[in-house]
């Protein structure tokens, strides 16, 4: 091996990989892009800074960084709302918020985010995504809101068939989606090409050489839709709806990105994921990408997972990926041009699909529905509402759907002979919870015969539960006050060594 190579063992597995992984986030980067309602050529950028500077960053070294569908919706919402413009400071604030958790090291902790609610978030961003872009590949004017969308698909059909550019342009899509699907299906050196490529080069030529008359995409100079963040901008940092947005996009990135380190992890046996410097290399490139006013990055699995199956070994192959985009936004942006939208709406029609856990969802149904309920009840709030707040709901669902099950509870009673005592003992977990159905069980109790509360097996009683308790066991026999005794009351809150204490 040349001395000069021998820093890169597998650069030839690289540098195969790299191909692949260029030519399934080419058409992404650019889809994503007109989804979320911004030119074409800021997807470009995204994808080359998420390939080159955050490619070469440590962290994750086979994970590869780009524009995601899964922002389309907040980046749509956040634009509509505050303009192009604002769009590069969102981006820049969010990419140094996601610097500032990586230092405090509060990475590992988005792994504590409760998978439903990942997936319900998930599930959220695939229906409006697929409910948008069917309006796209009919060439329709979509409404604003999510629910919006979906009530509006009959109505945009009914037009849709009356008109035949529209009905040429639902054919392009369909045909995208049947061919990224039946693609799968080729023999392992049939796909050697990602589908999605194939399937826009395939809309392309036809388009062309039909002349058919449908919208394509509108491609400018990629180097000058670069836009520093400017005063006008920045004068919007006052507005708490923007500090709320950025908040937003600093969160689901990271959420994203770290979620699908995980899953990439479980695709390879390299290096496991840094997560907190895999944090800090995110935000980097997000920060680069707002001062570009360029789109935010996170991790995306579709191209990472394509690394991993190509070869790669090392990071080299996403950086050598963001090359390529590059050479290409240089001397070749003015083939996309000749992209039908229709197409593009196809690939995401077919991303948001992926994107909703259908089969997650049923095994969840037969064995945890409480977990089942949270994934449905956080992507039809996404849906119904919007995406901050969606996932907001999904995790104060969560989390009380976990204090509920830390609070595991166990009511035993047992009748000695007529006029002896009744003991009965309290096991698990006892919290303010579960108090309704303690004092259902105790205020039952006969009043004319002494009681005896075991409490020797609770391994934590809340404050409220204590004094509940001791208020029963005060007025339970007002006139014989040694009716009721205690045994093994925890003490602060927690299980103590057996006693009896009467009242």
């Amino acid at each position: 091996m040349l001395p000069s190579l021998s820093r890169f063992p597998y650069l030839r597995q690289d540098f195969a990989a790299s191909l692949v992984v260029f030519l399934v986030a080419l058409p992404l980067c650019v889809g994503v892009a007109v989804a979320s309602g911004v030119p074409a050529e800021l997807g470009l950028i995204t994808g080359i800074v998420g390939g080159i500077v955050t490619g070469l960053m440590r962290g994750s070294s086979l994970q590869v960084s780009g524009p995601a569908a899964g922002l389309t919706v907040l980046v749509f919402e956040a634009v509509r709302a505050f303009g192009l413009a604002a769009l590069g400071v969102i981006v820049l604030l969010a990419g140094l918020l996601q610097i500032v958790m990586g230092v405090l090291k509060w990475g590992r902790w988005f792994r504590a985010i409760s998978l439903s609610v990942v997936e319900g978030m998930l599930a959220g961003i695939g229906l409006v995504i697929i409910a948008g872009q069917l309006y796209a590949a009919a060439g329709v004017a979509a409404p604003a809101s999510g629910l919006a969308k979906l009530a509006g698909l009959p109505a945009a059909l009914v037009t849709a068939l009356g008109s035949t550019t529209a009905l040429v342009s639902l054919a392009v899509a369909a045909g995208t989606v049947l061919v990224m699907v039946t693609w799968r299906r080729l023999p392992r050196a049939g796909r050697a090409v990602p589908g999605a490529l194939v399937a826009v080069a395939l809309a392309a030529g036809l388009t062309w050489l039909f002349d058919l008359p449908i919208a394509t995409v509108r491609v400018g100079d990629v180097f000058d839709a670069v836009h520093l963040p400017g005063a006008d901008a920045l004068s919007g940092l006052a507005d708490p709806a923007l500090l709320g947005t950025v908040l937003a996009f600093a969160l689901i990135a990271s959420a994203e990105s770290l979620f699908s380190a995980a899953a990439v992890d479980r695709l390879h046996a390299g290096p496991r994921t840094q997560y907190d410097r895999e944090l800090v290399a995110q935000g980097v490139g997000n920060t680069l990408c707002g001062l570009l006013g360029a789109l935010p990055m996170t991790a995306v699995i579709v191209r990472s997972s394509a690394n991993v199956q190509a070869g790669a070994r090392t990071k080299a192959s996403r950086v050598l990926h963001g090359l390529w985009l590059l050479l290409f936004a240089a001397l070749l942006p003015a083939t996309l041009a000749y992209v039908p939208l229709a197409a593009l709406a196809g690939i995401l029609v077919h991303a948001g699909w992926k994107l909703i856990p259908f089969r997650a969802v049923a095994t969840l149904w037969r064995g945890q529905r409480g977990e089942a309920l949270i994934l449905v009840v956080t992507a039809v709030s996404i849906v119904a509402v919007n995406m901050f707040e969606g996932v907001l709901i999904g995790l104060v669902l969560s989390v009380a759907k976990a204090a509920w099950d830390a609070s595991q509870l166990r009511i035993d009673r047992k009748d000695e002979a007529a006029g002896g005592p009744v003991r009965v003992r309290l096991s698990g977990t006892i919290t303010f919870l579960r108090l309704p159905k303690i004092l259902d069980a105790l205020e039952a109790l006969p009043h004319d015969r002494p009681v005896e509360l075991d409490l020797s097996q609770v391994h934590h009683l809340d404050h409220a539960c204590r004094t509940a308790l001791e208020a029963w066991a005060a007025r339970h026999s007002p006139q014989h006050p040694d009716a009721v005794r205690l045994h093994a009351l925890p003490a602060g809150g927690r299980a103590s060594e057996p006693a009896d204490s009467s009242r």
